[in-house]
């Protein structure tokens, strides 16, 4: 059975390897002359989509790849940038041929487990004191990831509005009357105070008043956490550097929005690779 569909990792793939710089098949400063060849990028990427499964690395390693090459493939990609860079791609896209709706924002937090510890990682308030990770989950009105904030899940969610909001500086020039849906966690005047300095309009759930959670367009970034859990690896995180978990949440989310994009182009457009039927 395959991680992802074949029409959703062939264009995530096209545009991987076109992020990549060129490098030789053999290493021309072995001293020698020779060296064993260079482990094929699409081979490591294909591992790396596995990862999704929450899988070890020993465990995805076999004859074509080992765990070792996987590690060090990974962090030299994190290096060049390439997961940041192919997430602004996949958001670029999305904008220029579906469109966010950034006039309508929600932010909130979800509290995953990283058994391990790390850098970002804290005593859980929810769980008996075992370490898990928060991010603080930035979305725009359908659904679409546009950034998190990673913190310990001691942390509260109220503290770190400020730092999401400022990865909308990544949007470029935003229009004025932009909307931010909250819950309850965030009913306080300096949540009010944080808003009202950068221009945007607030909808907070307030503190002891029952209100499903449609009762805004706050679920949208509810569903994007349930996207993103989806992927073990970030459900259960076993990784403790915050680069390395930032490169996932980048996979991840490029992977959602690009599958969000052939969804919703798939009755507006047509192209040579389109699935015949709707995804």
């Amino acid at each position: 059975m395959p991680v992802l569909p074949a029409w959703l990792t062939g264009p995530l793939w096209d545009q991987f390897a076109a992020v990549l710089p060129e490098r030789p098949t053999v290493d021309p400063s072995h001293p020698l002359g020779c060296h064993r060849p260079r482990i094929s990028d699409r081979i490591v990427f294909d591992k790396l989509l596995h990862l999704r499964f929450g899988c070890s690395y020993q465990a995805i390693s076999d004859t074509t790849c080992s765990a070792t090459t996987i590690r060090n493939r990974r962090d030299e990609w994190i290096r060049l940038g390439v997961f940041t860079r192919l997430k602004q791609i996949a958001l670029e896209s999305y904008d220029r041929i579906v469109g966010l709706v950034l006039d309508q924002i929600a932010v909130d937090g979800s509290i995953t487990k990283a058994p391990r510890g790390g850098e970002v990682a804290g005593r859980s308030p929810v769980d008996r004191g075992k370490q898990d990770l928060k991010r603080s989950g930035m979305t725009d009105g359908y659904g679409i990831p546009l950034g998190r904030v990673l913190a310990g899940a001691n942390r509260h969610n109220s503290p770190l509005l400020a730092p999401t909001l400022d990865l909308l500086d990544e949007l470029g020039p935003l229009s004025d009357g932009i909307t931010v849906h909250l819950d309850a966690g965030y009913d306080s005047d300096r949540t009010r105070t944080e808003l009202t300095a950068r221009n945007l309009h607030g909808r907070i759930a307030h503190k002891g008043e029952k209100a499903s959670i449609q009762a805004s367009q706050r679920w949208h970034v509810e569903r994007t956490h349930a996207w993103q859990n989806a992927f073990h690896r970030l459900a259960r995180c076993y990784e403790r550097r915050s680069t390395v978990v930032n490169a996932f949440f980048d996979l991840a989310d490029t992977i959602i929005t690009v599958r969000s994009l052939i969804r919703r182009a798939w009755t507006t457009h047509r192209w040579d690779t389109r699935p015949r039927r709707c995804p």
